[in-house]
Order: structure tokens, then sequence, then C-alpha cells
């Protein structure tokens, strides 16, 4: 339609020329009615994964308890999307998916658990690139992640997606009848002569608590394997394999101090009004560790679209911030979300990540072996006659 330039027409109470009555209504359509084009990709591919989720009806997820478990359970999940239902399978991912995969069986989604076994996975090829099914812009954008990126325990960061990121003291605990804990300032003060033969550790050298910690104090530049040398080739300390028997013994007042006592049974104990805590920080800083926030893609997935739904809203920051806030409730500790868009006053104060902080990152992997760590070990051991 031509619209002479010097013709004056009235919009409500404006009086516009010809010229600038095309200009009000070209800017008028690009904003009520956006064309295709300008549509935003994301969200195409969003809603066509959706629908195609909803046809398969099903995502599998692999998982320990713990972190994990709080996000799956909540059931928030299957209230944003109800026509997805959610079987959920407890246990040793690792170890259920390698057997599966032996006998040629491929049943699971999504794999969530701890670093090594997530890298494990990662390393032998049972996963797809979880990096390339990220969707949704808030889970994109790394500026919303601690230090402004995404973290992955695999060396090509596109396979085994850490979105928790929990402090590490050393994991030691102490009976409160006979430890004053205000003597300890630094993790060297442990090696002072009168605690030899008052502490007892469970046994790193089988899976369990105190991996982390012992990976710690191994790649802290103020500790380093002299530490490790002098804790189990000079303090005579007890070891064993029984998590619960260790911690029994601390709170009876066998021993004074427990390297690697599982955090839930120190809590549990405590909370049962035994004299058990855990020392905080010590001068040499703190370690850096995913628990077991860690999760994977598994290739040759049943359910593709319904997994990749599940991973992006569980990575976004309403699952998030519920996996903060419900552990906190449930289990009476943390599980800090990487995520730094969400509040973090569930978390205890000293354990809340600080920008300058020179954390001990062991999830990474150049430090995800034990093996050198336990060399070290095994020799103070036997130097000590054990």
């Amino acid at each position: 339609m031509r619209i002479p330039s010097r013709c004056i027409i009235r919009v409500g109470r404006m009086a516009l020329s010809g010229r600038r009555l095309l200009a009000f209504l070209s800017f008028g359509f690009l904003f009520s009615v956006p064309p295709t084009w300008a549509a935003e990709p994301w969200r195409t591919e969003w809603e066509k994964t959706l629908e195609a989720a909803k046809k398969e009806g099903q995502v599998t997820i692999y998982h320990f308890a713990g972190s994990s478990g709080l996000l799956i359970e909540a059931g928030i999940f299957q209230k944003r999307f109800p026509e997805i239902r959610v079987v959920a399978v407890t246990g040793d991912p690792l170890q259920r998916i390698r057997a599966e995969r032996r006998a040629g069986k491929y049943l699971a989604d999504v794999t969530i658990g701890g670093s090594s076994s997530t890298w494990l996975l990662s390393v032998g090829k049972a996963l797809d690139p979880i990096r390339d099914v990220l969707i949704l812009p808030e889970v994109v954008d790394e500026s919303r992640w601690w230090k402004g990126k995404h973290h992955y325990t695999d060396r090509e960061r596109r396979y085994a997606f850490t979105f928790i990121g929990n402090t590490d003291f050393g994991s030691i605990s102490y009976n409160g009848n006979l430890v004053n804990p205000a003597e300890f300032q630094s993790l060297w003060d442990f090696l002072r002569p009168k605690w030899k033969g008052k502490i007892v550790a469970r046994d790193i050298r089988s899976p369990g608590p105190g991996t982390v910690s012992i990976r710690v104090f191994y790649y802290s530049p103020k500790l380093g394997p002299e530490f490790i040398r002098r804790l189990f080739g000079d303090m005579d300390i007890a070891l064993t394999r029984d998590r619960r028997q260790a911690v029994d013994w601390l709170a009876a007042g066998k021993y004074a101090i427990c390297f690697f006592c599982p955090a839930g049974d120190v809590q549990l104990a405590r909370n049962q009004g035994l004299p058990v805590a855990y020392f905080g920080p010590m001068k040499e800083g703190a370690g850096l560790t995913s628990s077991g926030g860690n999760m994977g893609l598994l290739n040759k997935a049943p359910h593709p679209n319904a997994a990749k739904i599940f991973i992006n809203w569980a990575l976004a920051r309403e699952a998030q911030n519920a996996l903060q806030t419900d552990y906190a409730r449930v289990a009476g500790g943390f599980w800090n979300s990487l995520r730094m868009d969400i509040p973090k006053d569930v978390i205890p104060p000293e354990s809340r990540l600080k920008e300058g902080i020179d954390y001990v990152e062991v999830d990474n992997p150049d430090r995800m072996s034990l093996e050198p760590v336990l060399k070290i070990v095994n020799e103070a051991l036997a130097r000590s006659g054990k």
C-alpha cells in the first residue's frame, strides 16, 4: 500500500506523517508477530526433543544414593514431565553397567555417581558427549557456574559432567572427651608425638571414604607425599575396613582421632549424643571434590530424548536449588551445587566456595588414580611393620 509521505494520519493521540506511519507499523509488526526466522533455535530443539521424549515415555537412571537420590526421589521431575516415567536403579552404576554390557544389554540412559565411576565409564567408551545435549540457555551459560565454566572429570571436557563441588578438610574427626580441637591449626599438628597410637583410620586401600582426602593430601603443595609417609609410617595408626567400627572406636574413646571416618556415620553418632565431631579447615586450605555429583549420558541409550530432557532439567536452577535445600533438610549435611546463581545459605559459611582460595581440585583426569598415593601408603606401612 502506498501512503503519501505528506499525508497526516492520526493514531490515537498521535499525528503521524505517512513516512512515520510506515516506520511505526513496521516496528509494531516485528515485536507483535515475530517471523519464523527470528524464533529462538534452542526453543525449537527443546520442543522437538520433548515431544520425542513423551513418545519414549521413560528415562532410566542408574545412581548412587545421596545427592542423586534426592534429585530423583523428590518427584519434581515427574511433576514437570508427567508423561516421562522415571525408573531409578540405586547401587554401583559402574559395576552394574559393565556387567550388563558384557551381556549385550543396554538398559540405562543416565548415570549419576562418584567422580571415579563416571570417569571410568568415559574412559571405557560407555558415554556419549553430555556437552552436546545441553539445550536450555540457563544450563549452557557457563557464567552461571563456579569459575565461569562447566566442570568435567574427563580430559576432553565432554563426557563426565560435575555439578557438585564440596570442600574437603581432610575427613578427620575426633572424640571431644580426649581432644581439644583448638590445639590443631595445621594438619602437621596431627603428627605430634602425643598422638602416636591414638589414631584410627579407615583403610583407604579399599574403595570408600577417604580416597578423596588422601589425594588432597598428596597433591597439596603444603603437604604432599612426605605428610602421608609420616602419617602412616610414624604414627602407629590402627586400620580398619569396617567403616562403622572406626566410628564406634572413636565414640567409645578407644582412639582419640579418626582419619576418613564416614561423615554420615559421624553425624549420626553425634545426633545420638556421642562425643564426636569433625575438624574444620586447617591453614593448609581445602580440597574440592564432586562427591556423588557427576553425570553421564550412556551411549546406545534406550530413551535418548528422555535422557536429554532429564539432564537439562537436573542441571537447571530449579533442580540444583532443590538438591542443596533438600540435602541439608533430609541428611543434615550439605551438597554444594557448582551453580553459583542459587542461594548458598544452607551451606556452612566455611564450606562455601570463595574466590581467591587455591582449592586442591582432585577430580580431574590427572589426579584420579590412587596408584601413586597407595604406593607411598604401602611403603610407609611396611616401614612401620604394619
